[in-house]
């Protein structure tokens, strides 16, 4: 299975101011680089996570969107949508994001990447783009986008081939771990084949509510 990556982006020093608020700034607003960027263990080469609490770290190093799920979002809202306006790393096309499977390895340019996890929409993102009640709209809608892990570094650049290597056999997608952690939260067992390809620090919180609902039951 293969895509094509459109555009890579990255915050660089142009963060999103959030007055009142703490960190006061987000690396939301990114924007499409002209040359190949480097792929570091915990992100690309100029991109600026401010809140390493919720963004950022080995298993959230980067983050993909696709074309035709933007394509989506431009005839809902009536506004065109470029490359980085999802606040994502790398704009794909050609591949259906909503059915990656966790756990899956592109081989992106020079660098190997593992789809760890679904996106969980912030507030932060609905002031970005001026839509109040967007966290609603985008968690309704489901197609989140899947965040990255690098699992060797490399360099890649707008116009090279997204290609899938491997996918684990247990067929959980982005979309329904999503939607099983976000509103169908019975069906968290159902993760347990998945927890080892989350982000890290996602991994015990998961587990333990796995956990509790075990002994309930």
């Amino acid at each position: 299975m293969r895509g094509r990556l459109e555009a890579v982006c990255v915050s660089g020093a142009d963060l999103l101011p959030l007055p009142g608020k703490r960190p006061n700034r987000s690396g939301i607003r990114k924007s499409p680089v002209p040359d190949r960027v480097a792929v570091e263990p915990l992100g690309l080469d100029g991109d600026v996570q401010v809140n390493k609490k919720h963004h950022g770290g080995e298993g959230q190093a980067v983050y993909a969107y696709a074309q035709e799920d933007a394509d989506w979002w431009v005839a809902e809202l009536d506004r065109d949508l470029p490359p980085g306006r999802f606040g994502e790393n790398l704009r794909t096309s050609g591949l259906d994001l909503r059915t990656a499977v966790l756990g899956e390895r592109w081989l992106v340019g020079s660098a190997l990447l593992q789809v760890t996890s679904w996106r969980t929409p912030c507030a932060n993102f609905a002031r970005f783009w001026g839509v109040p009640d967007l966290v609603k709209r985008f968690a309704a809608h489901g197609a989140t986008g899947a965040y990255l892990r690098v699992l060797e570094t490399g360099d890649i650049g707008a116009g090279d081939d997204v290609d899938v290597l491997s996918r684990p056999d247990h067929g959980i997608t982005v979309e329904t771990a999503f939607r099983i952690a976000m509103t169908e939260r019975s069906r968290l067992p159902e993760l347990v084949p998945v927890l080892r390809y989350l982000p890290v620090k996602d991994q015990p919180k998961l587990a333990a509510k796995i956990e509790r609902l075990a002994v309930r039951a």
